[in-house]
């Protein structure tokens, strides 16, 4: 299996990125659209375990589309052969000072293309060794 394969990588960074600016945007529809529409789908995020593509839309159309701005740091995209592909970045929010967010995503290639079938977000407190952790 090819790892990283440049097209591939390319691919699923700009999904990523589009990922990133409907949350912060509050861009429903897109955020939807990225999640696989499959009752396999899962997200568990800060303060809930959501399994099922409904449950996921519902999370998202319940959600305050307030405090949503966020800062991304060591953000790792790697890619195995030319349909999957996991995405972990950090995150920062003003509104959470000495706190760091987790995000991790399985991207899975369809015939309607890049689409999560998996999702991680959790936030602790910023680690001792944040040096090695530093924004980039």
């Amino acid at each position: 299996m090819q790892v990283d394969l440049p097209d591939v990588l390319a691919e699923v960074t700009a999904q990523f990125a589009r990922y990133e600016e409907a949350l912060v945007s509050n861009k429903v529809a897109v955020l939807d659209e990225l999640f696989r529409a499959d009752g396999r789908t899962l997200r568990y995020g800060v303060g809930e375990n959501l399994y099922g593509y409904d449950a996921i839309m519902a999370f998202r159309a319940a959600r305050s589309p307030m405090g949503l701005m966020r800062k991304t740091a060591r953000t790792v995209i790697t890619t195995y052969g030319r349909d999957a592909a996991v995405a972990s970045t950090l995150f920062y929010r003003d509104s959470l000072p000495g706190r760091v967010g987790r995000q991790m995503q399985t991207w899975v290639r369809f015939a309607e293309g890049w689409r999560i079938v998996a999702a991680h977000v959790s936030i602790i407190d910023e680690p001792e060794n944040k040096k090695t952790d530093q924004k980039t």
